[in-house]
Protein backbone atom coordinates (compact mmCIF):
# COMPACT_ATOMS: atom_id res chain seq x y z
CA UNK A 1 0.00 0.00 0.00
CA UNK A 2 1.17 3.18 -0.81
CA UNK A 3 2.57 5.33 1.98
CA UNK A 4 0.47 9.23 1.39
CA UNK A 5 2.20 12.06 1.88
CA UNK A 6 -0.53 14.55 1.94
CA UNK A 7 -0.60 17.99 -0.12
CA UNK A 8 0.38 20.83 2.59
CA UNK A 9 -1.45 24.09 1.39
CA UNK A 10 -0.23 26.85 0.26
CA UNK A 11 0.10 28.63 3.44
CA UNK A 12 2.54 26.37 5.16
CA UNK A 13 4.88 27.70 2.29
CA UNK A 14 4.42 31.55 3.06
CA UNK A 15 7.13 31.97 5.38
CA UNK A 16 9.49 30.73 2.48
CA UNK A 17 11.92 33.48 1.02
CA UNK A 18 10.06 34.24 -2.14
CA UNK A 19 11.99 33.36 -5.34
CA UNK A 20 11.45 34.37 -8.80
CA UNK A 21 10.37 31.70 -11.51
CA UNK A 22 13.23 30.60 -13.62
CA UNK A 23 12.81 29.18 -17.02
CA UNK A 24 15.69 27.13 -16.66
CA UNK A 25 18.40 25.74 -14.36
CA UNK A 26 21.91 25.06 -14.45
CA UNK A 27 23.71 22.86 -12.13
CA UNK A 28 26.63 25.87 -11.96
CA UNK A 29 26.18 29.39 -13.52
CA UNK A 30 23.18 30.40 -15.28
CA UNK A 31 21.78 28.99 -18.32
CA UNK A 32 23.18 29.89 -21.62
CA UNK A 33 19.46 29.95 -23.37
CA UNK A 34 17.71 33.62 -22.46
CA UNK A 35 13.71 33.46 -21.22
CA UNK A 36 12.45 33.96 -24.88
CA UNK A 37 14.48 31.16 -26.30
CA UNK A 38 12.70 30.05 -29.55
CA UNK A 39 14.59 26.31 -29.60
CA UNK A 40 17.83 24.28 -28.56
CA UNK A 41 20.35 25.37 -31.32
CA UNK A 42 20.88 21.34 -32.98
CA UNK A 43 17.53 20.85 -34.11
CA UNK A 44 15.86 21.89 -37.38
CA UNK A 45 13.26 24.24 -36.07
CA UNK A 46 11.47 24.37 -39.56
CA UNK A 47 11.72 20.79 -40.35
CA UNK A 48 8.74 19.12 -42.43
CA UNK A 49 7.64 16.30 -39.75
CA UNK A 50 6.21 13.11 -41.37
CA UNK A 51 7.59 9.78 -42.51
CA UNK A 52 8.98 7.36 -40.46
CA UNK A 53 12.35 5.41 -39.07
CA UNK A 54 13.15 2.14 -37.77
CA UNK A 55 15.93 1.25 -34.95
CA UNK A 56 17.47 -1.84 -34.03
CA UNK A 57 18.77 -2.80 -30.79
CA UNK A 58 20.55 -6.28 -29.35
CA UNK A 59 18.58 -8.37 -26.56
CA UNK A 60 14.74 -8.45 -25.78
CA UNK A 61 11.91 -7.13 -23.99
CA UNK A 62 8.77 -8.40 -21.82
CA UNK A 63 7.38 -5.32 -20.37
CA UNK A 64 6.69 -1.94 -20.75
CA UNK A 65 6.96 -0.45 -17.96
CA UNK A 66 10.90 0.49 -17.59
CA UNK A 67 10.64 1.89 -13.97
CA UNK A 68 10.13 -1.33 -11.83
CA UNK A 69 13.07 -3.36 -11.22
CA UNK A 70 11.73 -7.00 -13.10
CA UNK A 71 12.03 -4.83 -16.39
CA UNK A 72 15.47 -3.18 -15.66
CA UNK A 73 16.84 -5.06 -18.34
CA UNK A 74 14.23 -5.74 -20.87
CA UNK A 75 11.73 -2.79 -20.83
CA UNK A 76 10.97 -1.32 -24.32
CA UNK A 77 13.21 0.73 -25.64
CA UNK A 78 11.41 4.30 -26.36
CA UNK A 79 9.32 4.31 -23.23
CA UNK A 80 11.81 6.00 -21.86
CA UNK A 81 14.94 6.56 -23.50
CA UNK A 82 18.29 8.87 -23.56
CA UNK A 83 19.08 7.37 -27.16
CA UNK A 84 15.36 7.20 -29.25
CA UNK A 85 13.79 10.67 -26.66
CA UNK A 86 11.13 9.47 -23.96
CA UNK A 87 8.62 8.76 -26.31
CA UNK A 88 5.58 8.12 -23.92
CA UNK A 89 6.76 9.59 -20.78
CA UNK A 90 7.86 12.88 -19.72
CA UNK A 91 9.64 14.25 -17.50
CA UNK A 92 9.14 17.95 -15.51
CA UNK A 93 12.24 19.72 -17.21
CA UNK A 94 14.02 19.08 -20.14
CA UNK A 95 17.84 18.70 -21.01
CA UNK A 96 20.28 20.82 -23.06
CA UNK A 97 22.50 18.72 -25.00
CA UNK A 98 24.39 22.03 -25.63
CA UNK A 99 25.25 22.39 -22.32
CA UNK A 100 27.15 20.41 -19.01
CA UNK A 101 23.98 20.29 -17.09
CA UNK A 102 20.92 22.61 -18.18
CA UNK A 103 17.22 21.88 -18.05
CA UNK A 104 14.81 23.96 -19.68
CA UNK A 105 10.77 23.93 -19.13
CA UNK A 106 9.36 20.77 -20.21
CA UNK A 107 5.68 19.43 -18.29
CA UNK A 108 7.01 21.97 -16.17
CA UNK A 109 6.85 25.47 -17.56
CA UNK A 110 8.90 27.29 -14.27
CA UNK A 111 10.94 26.42 -12.08
CA UNK A 112 11.64 28.24 -8.47
CA UNK A 113 14.62 27.38 -6.11
CA UNK A 114 16.85 29.38 -3.08
CA UNK A 115 20.30 29.72 -3.50
CA UNK A 116 21.22 27.07 -1.09
CA UNK A 117 18.62 24.86 -3.19
CA UNK A 118 16.89 23.69 0.17
CA UNK A 119 13.46 23.45 -1.94
CA UNK A 120 12.40 23.30 -5.65
CA UNK A 121 9.17 24.19 -6.98
CA UNK A 122 7.64 22.95 -10.47
CA UNK A 123 4.93 25.02 -11.92
CA UNK A 124 3.13 23.14 -14.48
CA UNK A 125 2.49 24.17 -17.88
CA UNK A 126 -1.30 25.22 -18.06
CA UNK A 127 -1.24 23.37 -21.32
CA UNK A 128 0.41 19.86 -20.26
CA UNK A 129 -2.03 17.09 -20.67
CA UNK A 130 -2.16 13.24 -21.01
CA UNK A 131 -2.64 11.34 -24.06
CA UNK A 132 -6.16 11.05 -23.05
CA UNK A 133 -6.79 14.78 -22.46
CA UNK A 134 -7.05 15.03 -18.98
CA UNK A 135 -4.65 17.79 -17.17
CA UNK A 136 -1.28 16.55 -15.76
CA UNK A 137 -1.70 18.23 -12.37
CA UNK A 138 0.53 18.50 -9.21
CA UNK A 139 -1.35 15.48 -7.63
CA UNK A 140 -0.10 13.66 -10.72
CA UNK A 141 3.71 14.57 -9.37
CA UNK A 142 3.32 13.65 -6.08
CA UNK A 143 1.63 10.50 -7.09
CA UNK A 144 4.44 9.59 -8.98
CA UNK A 145 7.66 10.13 -6.69
CA UNK A 146 5.58 8.30 -3.79
CA UNK A 147 4.79 5.46 -6.41
CA UNK A 148 8.65 4.56 -7.57
CA UNK A 149 9.01 5.48 -3.93
CA UNK A 150 7.65 2.28 -3.19
CA UNK A 151 7.01 0.24 -6.54
CA UNK A 152 9.74 1.60 -8.35
CA UNK A 153 13.26 0.38 -9.06
CA UNK A 154 16.38 2.59 -8.00
CA UNK A 155 17.13 5.57 -8.72
CA UNK A 156 13.67 6.72 -8.33
CA UNK A 157 12.86 4.66 -5.36
CA UNK A 158 15.91 6.50 -3.47
CA UNK A 159 14.58 10.33 -4.35
CA UNK A 160 11.53 10.81 -1.80
CA UNK A 161 14.20 10.16 1.10
CA UNK A 162 15.58 13.37 0.42
CA UNK A 163 12.21 15.39 0.58
CA UNK A 164 11.37 16.47 4.07
CA UNK A 165 8.30 17.85 2.85
CA UNK A 166 5.84 17.57 -0.60
CA UNK A 167 2.89 19.78 -1.53
CA UNK A 168 0.70 21.42 -3.32
CA UNK A 169 0.92 25.43 -4.07
CA UNK A 170 -1.71 27.07 -5.76
CA UNK A 171 -3.35 25.24 -8.78
CA UNK A 172 -0.29 24.33 -10.83
CA UNK A 173 2.70 23.96 -8.54
CA UNK A 174 4.32 21.52 -6.72
CA UNK A 175 7.34 21.94 -3.83
CA UNK A 176 9.72 19.88 -2.21
CA UNK A 177 11.49 21.26 0.66
CA UNK A 178 15.06 18.46 1.03
CA UNK A 179 16.29 17.25 4.19
CA UNK A 180 19.71 16.60 4.87
CA UNK A 181 20.18 14.13 3.21
CA UNK A 182 19.82 16.06 -0.32
CA UNK A 183 22.55 17.89 -2.07
CA UNK A 184 22.93 20.84 -4.78
CA UNK A 185 22.44 18.74 -7.55
CA UNK A 186 18.98 17.25 -6.17
CA UNK A 187 16.71 19.75 -7.52
CA UNK A 188 18.05 18.78 -10.93
CA UNK A 189 17.73 15.79 -10.44
CA UNK A 190 13.80 16.12 -9.75
CA UNK A 191 13.90 18.08 -12.67
CA UNK A 192 14.17 14.60 -14.55
CA UNK A 193 11.94 12.51 -13.02
CA UNK A 194 9.59 11.00 -14.73
CA UNK A 195 5.69 11.77 -14.23
CA UNK A 196 2.83 9.36 -14.35
CA UNK A 197 -0.80 9.61 -14.56
CA UNK A 198 -2.55 8.98 -11.01
CA UNK A 199 -6.29 8.51 -12.61
CA UNK A 200 -4.88 5.89 -14.94
CA UNK A 201 -2.63 3.21 -12.60
CA UNK A 202 -3.42 0.80 -10.35
CA UNK A 203 -0.95 0.94 -7.72
CA UNK A 204 -1.10 -2.72 -6.66
CA UNK A 205 -0.20 -3.97 -9.89
CA UNK A 206 2.52 -1.11 -10.80
CA UNK A 207 5.17 -3.15 -10.19
CA UNK A 208 4.32 -6.86 -12.72
CA UNK A 209 5.21 -6.95 -15.67
CA UNK A 210 2.81 -5.79 -18.61
CA UNK A 211 2.74 -5.37 -21.88
CA UNK A 212 -0.63 -2.87 -22.23
CA UNK A 213 -0.48 0.36 -23.71
CA UNK A 214 0.65 2.59 -20.65
CA UNK A 215 -0.98 6.18 -20.60
CA UNK A 216 1.47 9.25 -20.95
CA UNK A 217 1.84 12.55 -21.80
CA UNK A 218 4.85 12.01 -24.46
CA UNK A 219 4.39 12.66 -28.53
CA UNK A 220 4.10 8.93 -29.42
CA UNK A 221 1.42 5.93 -28.23
CA UNK A 222 2.05 2.47 -28.98
CA UNK A 223 1.01 1.54 -32.08
CA UNK A 224 1.78 -2.45 -32.32
CA UNK A 225 3.68 -4.92 -29.93
CA UNK A 226 5.33 -8.18 -30.74
CA UNK A 227 7.14 -9.24 -27.68
CA UNK A 228 10.27 -9.31 -27.73
CA UNK A 229 10.62 -8.78 -31.63
CA UNK A 230 9.58 -4.99 -31.62
CA UNK A 231 7.56 -2.36 -30.58
CA UNK A 232 6.04 0.24 -33.09
CA UNK A 233 5.16 3.66 -31.72
CA UNK A 234 2.93 6.37 -33.81
CA UNK A 235 2.82 9.74 -33.09
CA UNK A 236 -0.30 11.87 -31.13
CA UNK A 237 -1.44 14.48 -33.26
CA UNK A 238 -3.23 15.89 -30.05
CA UNK A 239 0.39 16.25 -28.29
CA UNK A 240 0.25 18.70 -25.88
CA UNK A 241 3.66 20.02 -26.03
CA UNK A 242 4.91 20.22 -29.82
CA UNK A 243 5.18 24.05 -29.80
CA UNK A 244 6.82 24.64 -26.70
CA UNK A 245 10.67 25.81 -27.00
CA UNK A 246 12.11 22.65 -25.57
CA UNK A 247 10.26 20.21 -27.64
CA UNK A 248 10.50 22.53 -31.31
CA UNK A 249 12.49 20.58 -34.21
CA UNK A 250 12.08 17.50 -31.89
CA UNK A 251 10.07 13.99 -32.36
CA UNK A 252 9.36 14.56 -36.44
CA UNK A 253 8.38 11.12 -37.55
CA UNK A 254 5.04 9.89 -37.51
CA UNK A 255 6.08 6.28 -36.95
CA UNK A 256 8.86 4.96 -34.65
CA UNK A 257 9.48 0.87 -34.57
CA UNK A 258 12.54 -0.46 -32.58
CA UNK A 259 13.38 -4.18 -33.38
CA UNK A 260 15.27 -6.37 -31.36
CA UNK A 261 17.60 -8.68 -32.67
CA UNK A 262 19.84 -11.65 -30.53
CA UNK A 263 23.12 -10.78 -31.75
CA UNK A 264 24.65 -7.39 -33.13
CA UNK A 265 25.54 -9.79 -36.56
CA UNK A 266 21.96 -10.33 -37.18
CA UNK A 267 21.08 -6.70 -36.93
CA UNK A 268 23.53 -5.09 -39.08
CA UNK A 269 22.51 -7.57 -41.71
CA UNK A 270 19.16 -6.32 -41.07
CA UNK A 271 20.69 -2.35 -41.40
CA UNK A 272 22.44 -4.02 -45.08
CA UNK A 273 18.79 -5.07 -46.12
CA UNK A 274 17.24 -1.51 -45.32
CA UNK A 275 15.37 -3.00 -42.52
CA UNK A 276 16.86 -0.93 -39.58
CA UNK A 277 17.42 2.93 -40.63
CA UNK A 278 20.32 3.67 -39.07
CA UNK A 279 23.20 1.92 -37.13
CA UNK A 280 25.24 3.71 -34.41
CA UNK A 281 28.93 1.70 -34.57
CA UNK A 282 31.46 1.65 -32.16
CA UNK A 283 34.48 -0.73 -33.46
CA UNK A 284 36.65 0.84 -35.69
CA UNK A 285 37.70 -2.55 -37.59
CA UNK A 286 33.86 -2.55 -38.20
CA UNK A 287 34.04 1.01 -39.38
CA UNK A 288 36.93 0.81 -41.71
CA UNK A 289 36.46 -2.78 -43.39
CA UNK A 290 32.31 -4.07 -43.31
CA UNK A 291 30.71 -0.78 -45.31
CA UNK A 292 31.36 -2.67 -49.05
CA UNK A 293 28.02 -3.39 -49.66
CA UNK A 294 25.73 -1.94 -52.70
CA UNK A 295 23.78 0.39 -50.46
CA UNK A 296 26.94 2.14 -49.76
CA UNK A 297 28.00 2.22 -53.20
CA UNK A 298 24.78 3.73 -54.56
CA UNK A 299 25.03 6.07 -52.12
CA UNK A 300 21.91 4.78 -50.14
CA UNK A 301 23.77 4.50 -47.31
CA UNK A 302 26.01 7.45 -45.56
CA UNK A 303 28.71 6.94 -43.21
CA UNK A 304 28.61 10.03 -41.05
CA UNK A 305 31.34 10.95 -38.55
CA UNK A 306 30.50 13.36 -35.37
CA UNK A 307 32.96 14.86 -32.96
CA UNK A 308 31.64 15.53 -29.91
CA UNK A 309 32.91 17.84 -26.99
CA UNK A 310 32.45 14.45 -24.08
CA UNK A 311 35.04 13.11 -21.93
CA UNK A 312 36.63 9.89 -23.12
CA UNK A 313 34.81 7.74 -20.20
CA UNK A 314 36.01 4.49 -19.19
CA UNK A 315 35.86 1.03 -21.05
CA UNK A 316 37.82 -1.25 -19.40
CA UNK A 317 38.06 -4.78 -17.45
CA UNK A 318 36.54 -4.15 -14.04
CA UNK A 319 37.57 -6.42 -10.44
CA UNK A 320 34.84 -6.93 -8.64
CA UNK A 321 36.45 -6.16 -5.08
CA UNK A 322 33.70 -8.55 -3.94
CA UNK A 323 35.72 -11.47 -4.18
CA UNK A 324 38.53 -11.85 -2.09
CA UNK A 325 41.22 -12.27 -4.56
CA UNK A 326 40.45 -8.74 -6.01
CA UNK A 327 40.29 -7.27 -2.59
CA UNK A 328 44.11 -6.70 -2.83
CA UNK A 329 44.80 -3.60 -4.81
CA UNK A 330 48.29 -4.54 -5.31
CA UNK A 331 46.68 -7.49 -7.21
CA UNK A 332 45.00 -5.38 -9.36
CA UNK A 333 47.45 -3.02 -10.06
CA UNK A 334 49.78 -5.64 -11.30
CA UNK A 335 46.78 -7.36 -13.29
CA UNK A 336 46.51 -4.19 -14.90
CA UNK A 337 49.79 -3.82 -15.83
CA UNK A 338 50.05 -7.42 -17.60
CA UNK A 339 47.58 -6.17 -20.74
CA UNK A 340 49.44 -5.38 -23.43
CA UNK A 341 47.59 -2.58 -24.69
CA UNK A 342 50.26 -1.84 -27.36
CA UNK A 343 49.76 -5.27 -29.06
CA UNK A 344 46.10 -5.43 -28.40
CA UNK A 345 45.70 -1.76 -30.43
CA UNK A 346 47.84 -3.17 -33.20
CA UNK A 347 46.60 -6.70 -33.57
CA UNK A 348 43.08 -6.25 -33.14
CA UNK A 349 41.86 -2.66 -34.08
CA UNK A 350 45.04 -1.51 -36.63
CA UNK A 351 46.10 0.84 -34.41
CA UNK A 352 42.56 3.00 -34.41
CA UNK A 353 42.04 3.83 -30.56
CA UNK A 354 43.64 5.83 -28.12
CA UNK A 355 44.77 4.56 -24.18
CA UNK A 356 42.55 5.73 -21.64
CA UNK A 357 44.39 7.49 -18.88
CA UNK A 358 41.41 9.19 -17.04
CA UNK A 359 37.96 8.68 -16.30
CA UNK A 360 37.51 12.29 -17.77
CA UNK A 361 40.33 12.65 -20.11
CA UNK A 362 39.55 15.10 -23.08
CA UNK A 363 38.32 17.24 -20.41
CA UNK A 364 39.21 19.75 -18.14
CA UNK A 365 37.66 17.45 -15.19
CA UNK A 366 40.12 14.65 -15.95
CA UNK A 367 43.94 14.89 -13.61
CA UNK A 368 45.71 13.22 -16.22
CA UNK A 369 49.10 15.50 -16.74
CA UNK A 370 47.86 17.67 -14.09
CA UNK A 371 49.54 17.95 -11.03
CA UNK A 372 47.17 19.00 -7.85
CA UNK A 373 47.17 22.18 -7.37
CA UNK A 374 46.55 24.14 -3.88
CA UNK A 375 42.46 23.74 -3.67
CA UNK A 376 42.73 20.05 -4.81
CA UNK A 377 45.22 19.41 -1.71
CA UNK A 378 43.00 21.34 0.45
CA UNK A 379 40.16 19.02 -0.69
CA UNK A 380 41.48 15.89 -0.06
CA UNK A 381 43.45 16.80 2.93
CA UNK A 382 44.41 12.96 4.53
CA UNK A 383 42.96 11.47 1.44
CA UNK A 384 45.85 12.24 -0.74
CA UNK A 385 48.40 9.87 1.08
CA UNK A 386 46.14 7.02 -0.62
CA UNK A 387 46.63 8.15 -3.67
CA UNK A 388 49.80 6.82 -5.94
CA UNK A 389 52.38 10.03 -6.07
CA UNK A 390 52.94 9.64 -9.50
CA UNK A 391 48.49 10.21 -10.38
CA UNK A 392 48.54 13.20 -7.40
CA UNK A 393 51.83 15.43 -9.28
CA UNK A 394 50.01 14.42 -12.62
CA UNK A 395 53.22 12.17 -14.16
CA UNK A 396 51.48 8.85 -13.81
CA UNK A 397 51.20 7.38 -17.37
CA UNK A 398 49.80 3.49 -17.96
CA UNK A 399 53.26 1.98 -19.54
CA UNK A 400 53.93 1.60 -23.15
CA UNK A 401 54.96 -1.64 -24.58
CA UNK A 402 56.90 -2.68 -27.09
CA UNK A 403 53.63 -4.38 -28.99
CA UNK A 404 55.53 -7.61 -28.72
CA UNK A 405 52.94 -9.11 -26.79
CA UNK A 406 55.96 -10.00 -24.45
CA UNK A 407 57.57 -6.77 -23.16
CA UNK A 408 59.71 -8.27 -20.79
CA UNK A 409 60.29 -4.89 -18.88
CA UNK A 410 56.57 -4.15 -18.10
CA UNK A 411 55.86 -7.86 -17.09
CA UNK A 412 59.20 -7.82 -14.77
CA UNK A 413 57.48 -4.89 -13.19
CA UNK A 414 54.10 -6.67 -12.89
CA UNK A 415 55.48 -9.48 -11.63
CA UNK A 416 57.30 -7.08 -8.93
CA UNK A 417 54.07 -5.39 -7.97
CA UNK A 418 51.94 -9.18 -7.64
CA UNK A 419 54.94 -10.33 -5.37
CA UNK A 420 53.92 -7.29 -3.56
CA UNK A 421 50.25 -8.32 -3.34
CA UNK A 422 51.29 -12.07 -2.08
CA UNK A 423 51.93 -14.01 -4.92
CA UNK A 424 55.21 -15.40 -6.83
CA UNK A 425 56.06 -17.50 -10.22
CA UNK A 426 56.30 -21.39 -8.72
CA UNK A 427 56.79 -24.08 -11.09
CA UNK A 428 55.34 -22.02 -14.21
CA UNK A 429 52.79 -20.95 -12.19
CA UNK A 430 51.61 -17.71 -9.85
CA UNK A 431 50.61 -18.70 -6.62
CA UNK A 432 50.12 -17.50 -3.02
CA UNK A 433 52.14 -18.17 -0.15
CA UNK A 434 49.67 -21.06 0.41
CA UNK A 435 50.69 -22.55 -3.63
CA UNK A 436 47.09 -21.87 -4.66
CA UNK A 437 47.02 -20.78 -8.30
CA UNK A 438 46.02 -16.98 -9.55
CA UNK A 439 43.00 -18.17 -11.34
CA UNK A 440 39.63 -16.08 -12.77
CA UNK A 441 36.67 -15.70 -15.08
CA UNK A 442 36.20 -13.23 -17.27
CA UNK A 443 32.38 -12.86 -18.14
CA UNK A 444 32.07 -11.84 -21.71
CA UNK A 445 28.45 -10.87 -23.47
CA UNK A 446 29.86 -10.72 -27.11
CA UNK A 447 32.72 -11.35 -30.20
CA UNK A 448 34.05 -8.39 -29.57
CA UNK A 449 34.44 -8.56 -25.73
CA UNK A 450 35.99 -11.90 -25.97
CA UNK A 451 38.40 -10.78 -28.54
CA UNK A 452 39.38 -8.77 -26.08
CA UNK A 453 39.56 -11.39 -22.95
CA UNK A 454 41.69 -13.72 -25.21
CA UNK A 455 44.36 -10.87 -25.26
CA UNK A 456 44.34 -10.63 -22.00
CA UNK A 457 44.30 -13.89 -21.51
CA UNK A 458 47.28 -14.51 -24.06
CA UNK A 459 49.37 -11.95 -21.38
CA UNK A 460 48.29 -13.20 -18.44
CA UNK A 461 49.52 -16.70 -19.42
CA UNK A 462 52.84 -15.01 -20.08
CA UNK A 463 53.36 -15.38 -16.02
CA UNK A 464 51.73 -17.76 -15.18
CA UNK A 465 48.07 -16.64 -14.51
CA UNK A 466 44.99 -19.20 -15.66
CA UNK A 467 41.91 -16.87 -17.02
CA UNK A 468 39.21 -18.52 -18.28
CA UNK A 469 36.63 -17.36 -20.54
CA UNK A 470 33.11 -17.43 -20.22
CA UNK A 471 30.75 -15.62 -23.22
CA UNK A 472 27.37 -15.66 -22.16
CA UNK A 473 24.14 -14.96 -23.44
CA UNK A 474 22.55 -11.29 -23.10
CA UNK A 475 19.68 -12.67 -19.90
CA UNK A 476 22.18 -14.69 -18.42
CA UNK A 477 24.95 -11.38 -18.42
CA UNK A 478 22.00 -9.38 -17.27
CA UNK A 479 20.90 -11.73 -14.69
CA UNK A 480 24.43 -12.04 -13.28
CA UNK A 481 26.00 -8.56 -13.32
CA UNK A 482 22.89 -7.48 -11.40
CA UNK A 483 23.58 -9.97 -8.43
CA UNK A 484 27.30 -9.29 -9.10
CA UNK A 485 27.97 -12.90 -9.88
CA UNK A 486 31.40 -12.39 -11.68
CA UNK A 487 35.17 -11.97 -11.05
CA UNK A 488 35.84 -9.73 -13.88
CA UNK A 489 33.43 -7.99 -16.49
CA UNK A 490 33.90 -5.27 -19.29
CA UNK A 491 32.52 -2.14 -18.47
CA UNK A 492 31.97 1.32 -19.72
CA UNK A 493 31.75 3.78 -17.63
CA UNK A 494 30.23 6.82 -19.44
CA UNK A 495 31.64 10.39 -18.30
CA UNK A 496 29.86 13.54 -18.71
CA UNK A 497 31.05 17.16 -18.02
CA UNK A 498 28.50 17.33 -15.16
CA UNK A 499 29.10 14.28 -13.00
CA UNK A 500 27.07 13.94 -10.06
CA UNK A 501 24.87 11.62 -8.74
CA UNK A 502 25.16 8.74 -10.66
CA UNK A 503 28.89 8.41 -8.94
CA UNK A 504 26.77 6.95 -5.73
CA UNK A 505 25.17 4.17 -7.69
CA UNK A 506 28.99 3.42 -9.34
CA UNK A 507 31.14 4.03 -6.68
CA UNK A 508 29.54 4.77 -3.26
CA UNK A 509 29.73 1.95 -0.19
CA UNK A 510 26.16 1.88 -0.14
CA UNK A 511 25.83 0.75 -3.50
CA UNK A 512 28.01 -2.17 -3.24
CA UNK A 513 25.17 -4.62 -2.43
CA UNK A 514 22.26 -3.33 -3.91
CA UNK A 515 21.06 -5.77 -6.51
CA UNK A 516 21.17 -4.12 -10.04
CA UNK A 517 23.15 -0.99 -8.98
CA UNK A 518 25.68 0.07 -10.81
CA UNK A 519 28.92 -0.73 -8.25
CA UNK A 520 30.49 -2.98 -10.61
CA UNK A 521 33.58 -3.10 -8.96
CA UNK A 522 31.98 -3.17 -5.85
CA UNK A 523 33.65 -0.09 -3.91
CA UNK A 524 33.27 0.70 -0.08
CA UNK A 525 35.66 3.04 0.72
CA UNK A 526 34.56 6.14 3.05
CA UNK A 527 37.11 8.32 0.81
CA UNK A 528 35.43 7.72 -1.85
CA UNK A 529 32.27 8.37 -0.32
CA UNK A 530 33.88 11.96 0.99
CA UNK A 531 34.99 12.97 -2.57
CA UNK A 532 31.81 11.80 -3.70
CA UNK A 533 30.18 14.41 -1.78
CA UNK A 534 32.84 17.00 -2.61
CA UNK A 535 31.22 17.20 -6.09
CA UNK A 536 28.12 17.02 -4.94
CA UNK A 537 28.20 19.96 -2.79
CA UNK A 538 30.86 22.45 -4.71
CA UNK A 539 29.08 25.96 -5.84
CA UNK A 540 31.61 27.27 -7.94
CA UNK A 541 32.78 25.60 -11.38
CA UNK A 542 36.31 25.92 -9.89
CA UNK A 543 35.46 23.61 -6.65
CA UNK A 544 33.54 21.74 -8.66
CA UNK A 545 36.87 20.97 -11.06
CA UNK A 546 38.98 20.34 -8.63
CA UNK A 547 36.53 17.79 -6.59
CA UNK A 548 36.19 15.68 -10.09
CA UNK A 549 39.88 15.63 -10.37
CA UNK A 550 40.76 14.45 -7.00
CA UNK A 551 38.10 11.59 -7.13
CA UNK A 552 39.22 10.62 -10.68
CA UNK A 553 42.76 10.48 -9.04
CA UNK A 554 41.51 8.43 -6.32
CA UNK A 555 39.69 6.27 -8.42
CA UNK A 556 42.45 5.48 -10.67
CA UNK A 557 44.80 5.13 -7.82
CA UNK A 558 42.38 2.15 -6.37
CA UNK A 559 43.32 0.33 -9.85
CA UNK A 560 39.06 -1.10 -10.00
CA UNK A 561 39.45 -0.90 -13.38
CA UNK A 562 41.98 -1.96 -15.57
CA UNK A 563 41.65 0.83 -18.44
CA UNK A 564 41.16 0.04 -22.26
CA UNK A 565 40.84 2.85 -24.53
CA UNK A 566 38.67 5.04 -26.43
CA UNK A 567 37.87 7.21 -29.52
CA UNK A 568 36.94 10.54 -29.62
CA UNK A 569 34.40 10.53 -32.57
CA UNK A 570 30.99 9.61 -33.18
CA UNK A 571 30.16 7.16 -36.04
CA UNK A 572 27.11 6.50 -37.57
CA UNK A 573 25.92 4.44 -40.73
CA UNK A 574 22.33 5.69 -41.77
CA UNK A 575 19.85 5.56 -44.55
CA UNK A 576 20.12 8.28 -46.95
CA UNK A 577 16.47 9.09 -46.63
CA UNK A 578 17.13 10.66 -43.11
CA UNK A 579 18.19 13.88 -42.27
CA UNK A 580 20.20 15.69 -39.40
CA UNK A 581 20.99 19.35 -38.00
CA UNK A 582 24.38 20.62 -39.15
CA UNK A 583 25.18 21.59 -35.83
CA UNK A 584 26.50 18.61 -33.72
CA UNK A 585 25.84 19.64 -29.98
CA UNK A 586 27.98 19.35 -26.85
CA UNK A 587 26.89 15.93 -26.32
CA UNK A 588 27.43 14.53 -29.58
CA UNK A 589 24.35 13.63 -32.24
CA UNK A 590 20.66 13.51 -31.58
CA UNK A 591 18.88 11.16 -32.79
CA UNK A 592 15.50 12.48 -31.62
CA UNK A 593 16.42 15.91 -33.62
CA UNK A 594 16.92 13.51 -37.05
CA UNK A 595 13.69 13.59 -39.55
CA UNK A 596 12.88 11.57 -42.91
CA UNK A 597 13.54 13.68 -45.37
CA UNK A 598 11.39 11.91 -48.63
CA UNK A 599 8.41 13.54 -46.58
CA UNK A 600 7.07 16.15 -49.05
Amino acid sequence: MLRVILPLAFTLFCGAVAASPLHGIAMHGEPALPPDYRHFSYVNPDVKKGGKISYGVVGTFDNLNPFILKSMRTTARGMWDPDYGNLVYESLLLRSRSEPFTLYGLLAETVEWDEDRTFVQFNLNPKAKWSDGQPVTPEDVMFSFELLRDKGRVPFANRLSLVSKMGKVGEHSVRFTFNDKADRETPMIFGLMPVLPKHAIDPETFDRTSLVPPLGSGPYKIKAVKPGESITYERDPNYWGKEIPSKVGMDNYDQITVQYFLQDTTLFEAFKKGDIDVYPDGSPGHWATAYNFPAVSTGAVIKDTFQPKLPSGMFGFVFNTRRPLFANTKVREGLSLIFDFEWANKTLYSGAYKRTQSFWQNSKLSSFGVPADARELEMLGPIKDMIDPAILDGTYKLPVTDGSGRDRNVLKKAVQVLKEGGYSIQGGKMVDSSGKPLAFEIMTQNPDQEKLAIAFQRSLQTVGIAASIRTVDDSQYQSRTNSFDYDVILKSYVSSLSPGNEQLSYWSSAARDREGSSSFAGVADPNVDTLIKHILTARSEEDFTAAVRSYDRLLLSGHYVLPLYHIDQQWVARSKRLGHPDIVPLYGYQLPAWWDQSVQ
